[in-house]
């Protein structure tokens, strides 16, 4: 009689996840940034153009207490830029081009959502008296981006759309508890500078997280699946994993 065989996994090095991250950043490298920048514009010229040719009567979000509480912050807008190199990072650890379609797929389903929300129902904040400043990059933001498209924050959902996917990546690789922590707080450094250079209202916040989240949780149940990578495909292998919503193994593209 044969012995039973143990099917758990084996155990990972302790800097695994180093080699993994590393090599999910350089696949594709190139295609990514060019694809994501290309991306960011489309996204701008539907923005910029609903921005300032409204479909309809805007109508005006509500103020809550929360909003009255919170102070004008203009060093906030440090945060509030860096959103263009955060969204950058979840695209970049895709590891196979399967992947990265798809995700692109299930990113852009969230921002033409997004769209079709100002479309039909454009918003704007209400007028709040801001003190003047002469932080950098803060009249260049006035100038550009006006009180329109606020509900929902498409700022807050794509950061909690990339929030959610660098967690996972990082979940799985087995990377620090210290450097997702760093993502969480990323994130909400993000989403609180929405609120605190007064761009946005509590509401759109809630609603752009709720829009992120609706798109975030399925695009990591229903995707090509790729295990932990170990020495041997490339200079690594893929590991088996029960096969996903496109199939199982990666493959070698």
């Amino acid at each position: 009689m044969n012995p039973p065989q143990d099917l758990r996994p084996a155990p990972r090095p302790p800097e695994s996840w180093k080699v993994e991250i590393w090599l999910r950043i350089r696949r594709h490298f190139a295609l990514k940034v060019v694809g994501t920048t290309a991306f960011t514009w489309l996204f701008f010229i539907g923005y910029f153009h609903l921005l300032r040719q409204p479909a309809g009567p805007v109508a005006v979000m509500p103020l809550t207490a929360l909003d009255r509480l919170i102070p004008f912050q203009p060093q906030a807008l440090v945060a509030y830029f860096s959103l263009w190199l955060y969204v950058g990072i979840a695209p970049g650890l895709q590891l196979t081009f399967r992947e990265l379609l798809v995700y692109g797929l299930w990113v852009g389903g969230l921002c033409l959502t997004g769209l079709a929300f100002f479309f039909l129902w454009p918003t704007q904040i209400p007028p709040m008296a801001v003190p003047p400043t002469d932080f950098p990059g803060f009249a260049i933001l006035q100038g550009v981006d006006a009180a329109g498209n606020a509900c929902p924050s498409m700022h807050v959902a794509i950061a909690i759309f990339t929030a959610l996917w660098i967690e996972h990546i990082l979940s799985h690789a087995g990377a620090p508890i210290l450097l997702r922590l760093a993502n969480a707080l990323w994130f909400a450094a993000i989403a609180w500078s929405t609120l605190a250079i007064k761009q946005h209202v509590v509401l759109d916040v809630v609603a752009g997280a709720l829009l992120g989240v609706a798109f975030a949780l399925p695009s990591l149940r229903w995707r090509p699946r790729v295990d932990a990578i170990s020495p041997g495909w490339s200079g690594y292998h893929e590991a088996s994993l029960p096969a996903g919503r496109f199939g199982g193994r990666a493959r070698r593209n």
